[in-house]
């Protein structure tokens, strides 16, 4: 009887319990429910989305630009690497002290300077005892040939035997031949002496001295006094895609292949025009390891901005696309079926319109089909426009660039667009 009645107690807490569980999971459901209904109508709550809601059916704002027609300079690109046009490191030929050096390190100096002076007694000594040598043989040979002269007279009337005049002869031509070895030691010594003054045989600017005054030099000496590298003009070799061959042959040949020394940014991109050169060497092979044609440039570097051992971008000027059409590049979109504008009609409607690109750079894009001069494209905004898409032209940034080309080009590559 007893356990009758306390049955009803026991289930009560569990069934409250259960309620409470069942209260909870609906709760959760419908806060779920909730936040599903707030992203489905108020996507991230965005200023965006509550202005395109507002906007809707309202015109796009665009900016525009007209395509320009006009000559486009065509370049290939290359990472080039400066070079001295003449590298000279001066060692000495003689062996000896070093008794003054003539230069200032950085010093710009011209053929024929003396750079340095190694003590020249002891090859002026050597210069002084070959010339007294000679002096020697050269009486020894006039003795000589005067004792013939005698003899060649006594034979003629029998009063000495022809040996002895034979013998005076051979004398002759040994004491010649003496004097014309004692002047070649002259030359020698002569040539030793010059030596011990050291010139420069260039014209161009010194590096860091490698050896004081005072010290002993010898001939062996593989480091040398310094190096002296011709920088006025100066040389870029790079390197082009085997590719580009008859595009740059056909430049040398026509005589317009135009180089440009770009510096590089931080980035590794060209920046800024450092000089213009011309084309001059088209190596004889292409390289079978990599595919490519090593070319040579000469630059006249008369503001020294180009550096021995440097890095520079190197755009070469192949041909020049006369009466082309040109867009800014940020006109030209792309899409699976290819590259496209938005043009925008008198009406301000844009009209989406496929294009073919010929060539590009970062100053401007080669319209090759789809397009002439005088259409009105968009160049900002066409991430929004559909075809058919209502526009409103606003008035580009004041450092918005246009499809003008500048004084120093930018970066070029060459693209073969696909019709869409």
């Amino acid at each position: 009887m007893d356990a009758l009645t306390r049955e009803p107690v026991q289930t009560q807490p569990r069934a409250r319990s259960r309620l409470r569980v069942w209260g909870m999971i609906l709760l959760c459901l419908l806060v779920i429910a909730a936040i599903v209904w707030g992203i489905w109508f108020f996507p991230a709550g965005s200023p965006a989305s509550k202005t395109r809601d507002r906007e809707a059916g309202q015109p796009i704002p665009v900016v525009t630009a007209v395509a320009a027609t006009k000559d486009v300079p065509i370049y290939l690109d290359g990472l080039g690497t400066v070079q001295a046009f003449y590298t000279v490191t001066m060692k000495v030929f003689v062996d000896g002290p070093l008794l003054s050096v003539n230069f200032k390190e950085g010093q710009d100096v011209h053929k024929g300077d003396v750079l340095a002076q190694i003590d020249p007694r002891t090859y002026q000594a050597a210069l002084d005892n070959a010339t007294a040598k000679k002096a020697q043989d050269e009486a020894q040979l006039a003795n000589a040939k005067l004792d013939l002269a005698r003899y060649q007279k006594l034979i003629a009337n029998n009063y000495t035997s022809a040996q002895q005049a034979d013998t005076t002869k051979a004398l002759v031509a040994q004491y010649t031949a003496l004097v014309q070895q004692d002047q070649a030691q002259i030359d020698t010594a002569r040539t030793q002496l010059s030596y011990t003054t050291v010139v420069s045989p260039i014209n161009g600017r010194t590096g860091i001295r490698q050896v004081d005054p005072g010290n002993i030099v010898h001939a062996a000496d593989t480091a040398g006094i310094v190096v002296i590298t011709q920088i006025e003009p100066i040389s870029v070799l790079f390197n082009l895609p085997q590719q580009a061959l008859p595009a740059v042959a056909k430049a040398m040949e026509a005589g317009n292949a135009t180089v440009l020394a770009m510096a590089q940014d931080a980035m590794g991109g060209a920046s800024r025009l450092l000089d213009s050169g011309t084309l001059t060497v088209l190596d004889n092979q292409v390289d079978s390891t990599t595919g490519t044609i090593k070319l040579k440039a000469t630059f006249q570097n008369a503001r020294h901005r180009l550096w021995p051992g440097g890095f520079v971008s190197v755009r070469l000027q192949t041909d020049v696309a006369k009466d082309a059409v040109v867009v800014p590049p940020s006109a030209v979109q792309r899409g699976p079926r290819g590259s496209y504008v938005f043009l925008v009609a008198d009406d301000n409607t844009a009209k989406r319109r496929a294009v073919t690109i010929g060539y590009e750079d970062d100053q401007g894009s080669v319209v090759t089909m789809g397009l002439k001069g005088g259409d009105k494209v968009v160049i900002d905004g066409a991430s929004r426009l559909s075809d058919g898409s209502k526009v409103a032209v606003a008035k580009p940034d004041t450092g918005s660039t246009g499809p003008e080309q500048p004084t120093a080009p930018g970066t070029n590559r060459q693209r073969q667009g696909t019709r869409g």
